[in-house]
């Protein structure tokens, strides 16, 4: 029995299905099927102007997000897709915090609405910083859709271990 490490909190009649899916190598099709398309966001400055674009729209009252970029050491083996950082410096008599969100770089080849999943995951992290219900409720409404994206997008971190 396949272990799939990306959907281990998921029900075991979904991870069953999507077995069946993997021993018939059709999980690729099932994919290429719902996420036909590529995002063109494939430049850092591109991803920032995506990223406030999303935030001015869903988090106007959200803190400005200074850096935003693809990041080629964050991978799968660190079980990060994304990550969202508020790095404080002290300068003169002032504390500055800065804002950064990175995305791994393995979604400049991804569809558009996994890319928009990762982002729309790191800046509700600007609200709430648990994984809470309200977390959640905050990602649903920025994307609806956002649960099966989820789910859809760990399948998809699956069929690339495979590939």
């Amino acid at each position: 029995m396949t272990t799939l490490k990306y959907l281990s909190g998921y029900p075991e009649s979904l991870q069953q299905q999507i077995r069946q899916l993997i021993v018939e190598k059709r999980l690729g099709d099932y994919l290429e099927r719902r996420y036909p398309q590529r995002h063109q966001v494939q430049s850092d400055k591109a991803l920032y102007g995506y990223v406030q674009q999303l935030r001015q729209s869903h988090l106007k009252s959200a803190p400005n997000i200074d850096k935003v970029l693809y990041d080629n050491r964050l991978d799968l083996t660190h079980r990060a897709l994304g990550l969202h950082t508020a790095v404080s410096r002290v300068q003169g008599g002032k504390l500055k915090a800065k804002k950064e969100i990175r995305v791994a770089a393995l979604f400049k080849e991804a569809a558009p609405e996994f890319l928009q999943m990762i982002v729309v995951h790191e800046l509700a992290h600007l609200r709430e910083s648990d994984h809470n219900r309200a977390f959640y409720k905050l990602c649903e409404h920025m994307m609806p859709g956002y649960a099966q994206t989820e789910f859809d997008l760990r399948c998809y971190l699956h069929w690339r271990e495979l590939a």
